[in-house]
């Protein structure tokens, strides 16, 4: 009955309902147009119209988006939904993401209202913001970087741009972004799912955890060997090895074990670690105790294995010969242990390695074989055959620095965590 006054308050809570369910509000009605007009400007229509009803439509979040959400906020990674829509339909879906039980939600107008110190009070607490503009999102995203914090931002319209460009990390929607969206941003989503966002992380996460386990291995495998040269030269003692040995060392660990570091999987636990803090250097002090630390076992083992074979007396080229492949057991040994820089190696898992490390491992094994037993690569780098019994003594130091890591490992775990 368009003589009929409508009821406004009916209404508005009908929507409410419908957005308390998680559903996008649209409202119809109808007006005669006047005999002849061509054309209709808003004020045609603002007054004069008759209400049909309203209509509710949803799109509920897909179940790869909410076990997303359940990754970064387990991997320390705040979500925070910033949209158009209405307040009480962003609360519903916000809450059947699980971005909270009962999720805190601010609109355009509140922010309105804030200066930016009440702002980035706000953004600390609030999970949901509605009916924003571009100002407001730009602002948003200012705010969360005050705070310290490193920002991700996703859209996919133009009004997104100054908000994408702003951030830290601006990404837009590959299938449905506007061009606009995806020349601000630094990175373009293919699929338009945010589970790939999550599956970036945790390739980037075991990214860098593999190259800090290259460095981590690196560094003290060769201050190890150089700190064994500086050692016999500043006592005055015969060197335990040659240059050329160094050489050989250097040549097939590098290659062989280095390279396999590369290869690593994820690692259990990486999406359930906080994120490393963005000015964290690469050279902490861990690291540097690190290399101190094995380079110091590198070079005890292997005076420990020159001095015993001197006592044996021995020839000096079996005793360096021992020195060669006892430290290349060490790095091997070692080489284990680092796999797993957040756990314990000592795991069926970490024992059986993963192919890249039993590729690396069978080529230094078949290496170390000829370059002890093969005459000529005797005469060119000095080496003699070695029994079969300081060939098990060798091993043994081998697996004793793997567990003197191994339990270095849990102490540094223990004292981190009083």
């Amino acid at each position: 009955d368009a003589s009929r006054p409508i009821d406004r308050d009916a209404w508005h809570r009908r929507a409410d309902e419908l957005a308390a369910q998680g559903q996008r509000v649209l409202s119809f009605a109808t007006k005669a147009a006047e005999d002849g007009k061509r054309e209709l400007a808003f004020d045609d229509v603002s007054n004069g119209a008759t209400m049909l009803g309203l209509l509710g439509f949803i799109d509920p979040p897909r179940e790869e988006a909410i076990e997303a959400v359940r990754d970064c906020q387990s991997a320390g990674i705040r979500v925070v939904m910033i949209t158009g829509d209405h307040a009480v339909t962003a609360r519903e879906i916000a809450r059947q993401l699980g971005l909270a039980e009962a999720p805190k939600v601010l609109t355009g107008q509140d922010l309105q209202s804030l200066d930016e110190a009440g702002l980035r009070a706000a953004v600390s607490e609030t999970a949901v913001f509605a009916r924003t503009t571009p100002e407001h999102k730009l602002r948003l995203v200012e705010a969360l970087q005050a705070e310290g914090l490193t920002v991700a931002m996703t859209g996919d319209g133009v009004n997104d741009a100054p908000a994408l460009k702003r951030a830290d990390v601006g990404v837009a929607m590959g299938e449905k972004g506007t061009e606009a969206a995806k020349e601000a941003a630094e990175m373009v989503l293919a699929d338009d799912n945010f589970a790939s966002i999550v599956a970036a992380v945790r390739e980037g996460r075991t990214v860098y955890d593999n190259l800090m386990k290259v460095i981590a291995w690196t560094l003290p495998t060769n201050g190890g060997e150089a700190m064994t040269i500086v050692t016999a030269i500043a006592l005055g003692l015969a060197l335990p090895i040659t240059p050329v040995q160094i050489l050989w060392i250097n040549m097939i660990t590098a290659v062989a074990l280095g390279l396999t570091l590369a290869f690593e999987p994820t690692e259990p636990g990486t999406m359930r670690r906080p994120p490393r803090p963005a000015d964290q250097p690469i050279f902490t002090g861990e690291l540097l105790w690190k290399v101190g630390f094995v380079s110091a076992l590198f070079v005890a083992g292997a005076f420990g294995m020159f001095f015993w074979a001197e006592e044996r007396g021995l020839p000096i080229e079996t005793a360096r010969t021992m020195v060669v492949n006892t430290i290349v057991v060490m790095e091997v040994s070692y080489l284990f242990s680092v796999r797993f820089v957040h756990g314990t190696s000592l795991t069926m898992q970490g024992v059986l390695g993963t192919p890249a490390v039993l590729i690396g491992l069978g080529l230094v094994v078949i290496g170390q074989l000829v370059f002890t037993y093969v005459p000529f690569m005797q005469a060119v780098f000095g080496t003699r055959s070695v029994s079969l019994t300081d060939g098990l003594v060798i091993v043994a130091v081998g697996v004793a620095l793997l567990i003197v890591l191994e339990l270095e490992k849990r102490v540094r775990r223990f004292l981190g965590t009083r």
